[in-house]
């Protein structure tokens, strides 16, 4: 098995009202240091969709996307270790801290989990019956064989926790 991996900080503010949580970041998002930075990965190009705006590949802008519309990212594993970037390859894993983030942040209004690993994760790590919505959406991620149509579809669901 290879070395430990790490996720990255959280992408959040006062304002973020929702949370994106992912599994942890893939090898190519490690590598460019950015969230969702495999070009198949369909994460950017849903939310720039979902929100009418005019898609770019300058991170800067993606983060600001975000920010603007008040969606806040992060992964429920802190640590692990993993060959490629499969999730059924993830040993050894180190929860972040997810309640204590969200106790921090009590803005946040619901939870959307990029997959089933991090849905998994969040339920074992929160409880299923935790205190805000937690909404499992199907991954962004090319290995998820369900068609980009199918997943804007499901995803489109965020757009009913903004005012």
């Amino acid at each position: 098995m290879q070395n430990r991996i790490s996720s990255f900080p959280p992408l959040i503010d006062i304002q973020s009202e929702i949370l994106i949580l992912g599994s942890i970041p893939g090898v190519k998002s490690l590598e460019m240091q950015q969230y969702y930075a495999h070009p198949q990965n369909k994460f950017w190009k849903i939310i720039f969709e979902l929100f009418g705006e005019d898609f770019t590949e300058d991170y800067t802008k993606r983060m600001e996307t975000l920010k603007k519309h008040h969606i806040a990212l992060w992964d429920v594993i802190d640590s692990c270790e993993r060959k490629g970037s499969l999730d059924s390859e993830i040993r050894n894993e180190e929860a972040n801290q997810i309640a204590e983030l969200l106790e921090e942040y009590p803005n946040v209004k619901v939870i959307f989990c990029n997959g089933g690993k991090s849905y998994k994760n969040l339920q074992k790590a929160l409880g299923k019956d935790y205190k805000l919505p937690i909404i499992l959406l199907p991954s962004t991620s090319p290995l998820h064989t369900v068609s980009y149509e199918k997943k804007l579809e499901d995803w489109v669901i965020i757009l009913e926790f903004l005012e």
